[in-house]
């Protein structure tokens, strides 16, 4: 079983759907991050896989680099984190923003947070549901100026639409979305005209009778 998945930029690898049929090249830093492909629940239909908490840190370090200088742009004076794997990259942008902290979002319910302030949540990787939302009362304050929401991937858009629906309900608007990767093109359908920057971006994939193919 490969280990060396999201461990360091490759300067042999063209981009694509390399020859093994279980792993996919993303352009990344003059050369190529190498992703593994997950089948999805049809068996049809896959995706790049990106699991931020098991990437090097020279690579979270350049993907915070990137998603850091393209949220510059919109000036954010607050970084929200979408938890789980969203937060060690907010709290990586958050930092070479020059922000002293960022406001995370949780799915652990602590006793003094006000369910009012809680939406289901869902994702491409957890599709069971059952979790919720929350943010803590206590961070609202806090949430002033142009904010900057950043999640580790945008797929489906379901747990991204959660976290816009919950910072309604707390009345506020992000001026921007990051993501370490944006997969395929469906969650364009549930984001809305909020603007989006990634570090990179992979499409879909369909099952051929020759191996994955990217799908259109």
């Amino acid at each position: 079983m490969r280990t060396d998945f999201w461990q360091h930029v490759h300067a042999d690898l063209t981009t694509g759907v390399q020859e093994d049929q279980e792993s996919y090249a993303v352009p990344f830093g003059g050369g190529h991050l190498l992703l593994p492909i997950r089948a999805l629940a049809d068996g049809k239909r896959g995706v790049a896989s990106m699991i931020l908490n098991q990437a090097s840190f020279d690579v979270l370090d350049g993907i915070a680099d990137v998603l850091a200088a393209r949220l510059d742009a919109f000036r954010p004076q607050v970084v929200i984190g979408v938890p789980t794997l969203g937060l060690p990259l907010a709290e990586a942008v958050a930092r070479r923003l020059g922000h002293t902290r960022m406001v995370p979002l949780g799915t652990s319910r602590k006793f003094w947070y006000d369910e009012d302030l809680s939406v289901p949540l869902t994702s491409i990787t957890s599709p069971g549901g059952g979790k919720r939302l929350y943010l803590d009362p206590r961070m609202i304050p806090l949430l002033q100026g142009p904010v900057a929401v950043v999640d580790d991937v945008l797929s489906t858009g379901s747990s991204m639409a959660a976290v816009l629906e919950l910072l309604n309900i707390a009345g506020l608007t992000p001026a921007v979305i990051g993501a370490a990767m944006l997969q395929g093109e469906v969650w364009r359908r549930r984001i809305g005209s909020c603007r989006v920057e990634g570090a990179f971006a992979t499409p879909l994939l369909a099952r051929g009778p020759e191996g994955w193919l990217e799908s259109t």
